[in-house]
C-alpha cells in the first residue's frame, strides 16, 4: 500500500533521516528547500507536484512516476531519468542545474528547459519534438538520434548538434548559434 501526500508542502528536513523513499504517491504538492541527496525514490508518483530549491543530485529513480512535474531552482546533477516511467512522464525545468543528467530515449514532447545548465546531458534517442531550450547552457550535451522536431533552440548555446543524426525539421536556431550545427562539416562561420 502506498503512502499519500495530497495538497501538502514538504520542506526542509522531512526525508533527512531515511536514504530511501519508495512507494510514496505525491499529488499537488510541493517539495521545497528538500535535500534528497543521493536519495533512492522507489516506485513514486509525482502528479501535480512542484519542486523548489531542491537538491537531488545523484538521486536514483526506479520505477518513479513523473506526471507534470514542476522543477524550479533545483539541483538535478547525475540522474538518470530513463529509470522513471515512461508512461505520463511530463516534466518541466526553471532555473535548474540537470549537468550530466540522463533523458534516454524518453518521451518527452512540449516540455520547457528554461534557464538551466545541461552540461553533459545524454538526449539520446530522446523525443523532445516541439521543446523550447531556452537560454541553456548544452555544453557536451550529447544528441544522437534525438527528435528536435519544432523545437525551438533560439537562445540555447554552446551545443554541438549533428544534423545528419537527428531530427531536426522545422527546429528553431538562431543565427549566433548556427555554428553548432555546422561542427560536424568542419565549416567555420565569419
Amino acid at each position: 500500500m502506498k503512502t499519500l501526500y495530497e495538497n501538502e508542502t514538504i520542506t526542509g528536513d522531512d526525508f533527512s533521516d531515511i536514504d530511501e523513499i519508495a512507494n510514496v504517491e505525491f499529488i499537488d504538492c510541493t517539495i521545497e528547500k528538500v535535500n534528497l541527496f543521493e536519495k533512492k525514490l522507489t516506485e513514486c508518483i509525482f502528479t501535480n507536484c512542484t519542486f523548489s530549491n531542491v537538491n537531488m543530485a545523484m538521486s536514483k529513480l526506479p520505477g518513479t512516476q513523473m506526471n507534470r512535474a514542476r522543477f524550479e531552482n533545483c539541483k538535478i546533477m547525475g540522474i538518470d531519468f530513463s529509470q522513471c516511467r515512461n508512461f505520463l512522464f511530463e516534466v518541466s525545468f526553471y532555473s535548474c542545474i540537470l549537468d550530466f543528467s540522463s533523458f534516454e530515449n524518453m518521451k518527452m514532447q512540449n516540455t520547457e528547459f528554461i534557464d538551466c545548465s545541461m552540461k553533459g546531458v545524454d538526449l539520446v534517442g530522446t523525443n523532445l519534438e516541439k521543446s523550447k531550450f531556452m537560454n541553456c547552457n548544452l555544453e557536451d550535451a550529447i544528441f544522437i538520434r534525438t527528435n528536435l522536431k519544432e523545437a525551438d533552440l533560439s537562445t540555447a548555446y554552446n551545443f554541438i548538434i549533428p544534423p545528419t543524426q537527428n531530427f531536426l525539421k522545422k527546429a528553431v536556431f538562431s543565427e549566433s548559434n548556427l555554428s553548432g550545427l555546422l561542427h560536424e562539416f568542419d565549416i567555420r562561420l565569419v
